[in-house]
């Protein structure tokens, strides 16, 4: 019998888990994918909202403002890349001034700090390289950038080593109600590979949401997959812009964006579609044109031939238009966190904070819970030699010279680093797991070079053979045929 089961272990699922994780509690999270951060999470802006988008009074809005004020904190304490560089939303007709307007007194309202409308001459000082034609600009200070890959990865580590067991490779089927003689109501969750009871469950499914939560409840939800397409730049035209640029937002979206990474790369995107396939992930030469004609509206001269990669994500759009958090009113026990689009990067520290509290408050009716005392709050990432001072590098390549290898010539990755990568809690297991954790393979040549030897490394720590090896767990070997 489990107190909490999570559904989903994108950022959402791992800030739940993690908050959880300062309590006294029996707590598991389900996670189909083979790694944290395979889903949502795993594609989007990587953009620290400052949370002048949202309604005022609307759940988005109260969790990006909470999110946006947490974040520079935790990134210290779980040691994750986050910059808050600020941001600007363009306008580009006097017009449209009176809507840029209502975008600051809503960001007022939210409790936004240090909204100001900027006019042309001190724009093009601030920014160079925006276009002639911009008028004014909304500039957001508390904007910032992170990396969504390490900030989900980091939550997740930090919630295993305070107790959550996390069950990757493992995804939900069905969730009951079910009356357990001993614990009074609860539910039973059948899985892939079994059938588990607790107390209370925690719907943080992403695209998904909808129908675990149509299983339990009578007041259906519908979640449409909304899908953006981005061009990721290469690093040596990073420093382009500074802050990240918005364009007037619409009722798809945000818009076309174009912004630093907190990597040093420059990324433009999304578009805005709504598909029915929820693993939808394709990219389309039209979705890709439309992200670069859109982006060099907002900045002159966007240089053409230095996209690295491209990619598409999936946001789960709930028809409110709102994220929809809380126990469920006719499936007492069960918690929603579902339809976390925009600003849900932004927003996931708080959601955490805030479920695992109703959650606890809803377990300490029929149980005591304390919370413990021996609570890990911090967590090293892993060692970055390109980024160190180089007397600490030379320290800690004579302690393991696996850090002096490079594998990954274009983000100077060392073998040091996939070691630690594989071996940390919840450690990588393909190479897209240790490309997020590592970045090896994100660079110009995209793993031209390195995948071969980071398969090597895979193969040797894991004691698989090289065949069984895969880019993202499942069927995505990397090799095929020889001999069976």
């Amino acid at each position: 019998m489990y107190d909490v089961l999570i559904i989903g272990g994108g950022v959402t699922g791992s800030a739940i888990a993690r908050e959880l994780s300062r309590y006294d509690l029996k707590t598991a999270l389900f996670e189909k994918g083979e790694d944290v951060c395979s889903g949502t999470s795993k594609a989007n802006s990587g953009i620290a909202h400052a949370g002048f988008d949202a309604a005022p009074g609307s759940w988005k809005a109260k969790m990006n403002i909470r999110g946006s004020r947490m974040l520079e904190e935790l990134s210290r304490k779980l040691d994750f890349p986050y910059k808050r560089n600020g941001s600007l939303v363009l306008c580009f007709d006097e017009k449209d001034r009176p809507h840029l307007e209502k975008l600051l007194e809503q960001g007022k309202k939210n409790g936004v700090e240090g909204l100001e409308i900027l006019e042309k001459k001190e724009l093009l000082a601030l920014e160079p390289a925006l276009s002639e034609a911009v008028v004014c600009a909304l500039h957001a200070p508390t904007g910032g950038i992170v990396c969504p890959f390490k900030l989900n990865i980091a939550l997740a580590e930090n919630a295993v080593v305070n107790g959550v067991e996390f069950h990757l490779k493992e995804g939900v089927l069905t969730v009951e109600k079910a009356d357990f003689p001993e614990h009074a109501e609860g539910y039973r969750v059948v899985t892939e590979k079994g059938s588990y009871e607790t107390r209370t469950v925690v719907n943080a499914a992403g695209l998904y949401g909808d129908a675990f939560h149509n299983q339990v409840s009578g007041e259906k939800l519908h979640i449409t997959p909304r899908k953006g397409e981005y061009c990721l730049m290469d690093k040596k035209v990073g420093r382009l812009v500074s802050h990240t640029i918005f364009q007037m937002p619409t009722a798809m979206g945000k818009g076309v964006l174009v912004t630093p990474t907190v990597h040093g790369n420059l990324m433009v995107g999304p578009t805005a579609m709504d598909i029915s396939d929820k693993e939808g992930v394709d990219t389309t030469a039209e979705g890709l044109d439309e992200v670069l004609k859109k982006a060099a509206l907002s900045v002159k001269s966007l240089p053409k031939g230095v996209t690295i990669t491209s990619f598409a994500g999936l946001r789960a759009h709930e028809d409110g238009d709102d994220f929809i958090l809380g126990e469920v009113k006719d499936a007492p026990g069960f918690f929603d966190a579902v339809g976390i689009e925009s600003p849900g990067l932004t927003s996931a520290p708080a959601i955490g904070e805030w479920m695992a509290e109703r959650v606890v408050e809803k377990l300490r009716v029929t149980k005591k819970v304390e919370e413990k005392r021996d609570f890990q709050e911090t967590r090293k990432d892993i060692p970055c030699i390109a980024s160190m001072d180089p007397a600490e590098a030379a320290e800690l390549i004579a302690e393991n010279p696996a850090y002096g290898t490079v594998i990954c010539r274009c983000e100077k990755v060392t073998e040091g680093e996939i070691i630690d990568a594989i071996r940390r809690p919840l450690g990588a297991r393909s190479l897209d797991g240790i490309k997020r954790r590592t970045r090896a393979g994100m660079g110009r040549c995209q793993a031209g070079f390195c995948s071969t030897k980071v398969m090597e490394i895979l193969a040797r720590e894991l004691g698989i053979p090289l065949e069984e090896v895969t880019k993202a767990g499942g069927d995505s070997r990397m090799l095929t045929g020889g001999e069976r």
